[in-house]
């Protein structure tokens, strides 16, 4: 699956001259916890959320450090701080290095970028023009559709030939003293692992070839082995 496949779309957005007062309105009417801001073509500019929201002087929650603890801090940092406690316009708070993807970015990539950069969502991008944002929640309803795909039947054969041509690809597995077997749809797994690590590994790659109704462990590892 792609990025298109998950999106949200039409997007809810700002623009910079729009108020901070404004965002706080548009994230309570509609349920989000952030939008883009965007120009008058279309153009991303920057992402405003709810955290950028959460130190503010009206509401009393601005940082408050002790006195001996400012010298530590830093002018710059100060100056943000109060930056994003007194600031009237999102083109002040906002987060302007975003990082973005196209709409046929595969979502293991979003998942990479999301959980490498530790942000929630990213806004997709077309031809320099906003069409959508994936958030890590659409990650999980792709998770949780993907299993209602209808999958092609395959014989026991198939379902052996491609379980042990995917796990050839793997650097982890040791195939040299495993066997596996596979009678109707029932993968059974035999023979000697190195590692408790890599025979959970092997198990977690059985149960997720696709035509695999069950696995049935009997792999012993290998200092277990020599420990008796």
């Amino acid at each position: 699956m792609k990025a298109r496949d998950v999106m949200v779309s039409p997007v809810m957005t700002l623009k910079p001259s729009s108020t901070v007062a404004d965002a706080a309105k548009l994230f309570l009417d509609n349920r989000i916890s952030a939008a883009p801001v965007v120009d008058d073509q279309g153009k991303i500019l920057g992402i405003v959320s709810e955290g950028d929201l959460m130190h503010r002087v009206e509401a009393g929650t601005q940082r408050r450090r002790s006195w001996w603890l400012t010298p530590f801090v830093g002018e710059s940092t100060l100056a943000t701080e109060y930056v994003k406690a007194h600031a009237k316009k999102v083109a002040d708070i906002m987060t302007r290095n975003v990082t973005t993807v196209s709409p046929d970015t595969p979502l293991h990539e979003i998942a990479g970028l999301i959980e490498g950069k530790r942000i929630k969502r990213v806004p997709v991008v077309s031809n320099g023009q906003l069409v959508g944002v994936v958030s890590r929640a659409n990650l999980v309803q792709a998770l949780a559709t993907a299993g209602k795909n209808l999958e092609v039947p395959m014989t026991d054969a198939t379902v052996r030939e491609k379980l042990l041509g995917h796990l050839k690809t793997q650097p982890w597995a040791h195939l040299t003293l495993v066997n596996i077997t596979v009678s109707g749809g029932v993968v059974d797994l035999w023979g000697i692992t190195r590692s408790d690590t890599e025979k959970k590994a092997l198990r977690v790659a059985a149960e997720a070839m696709p035509g695999v109704r069950a696995v049935n462990d009997h792999l012993v590892i290998e200092k277990m082995i020599h420990a008796t």
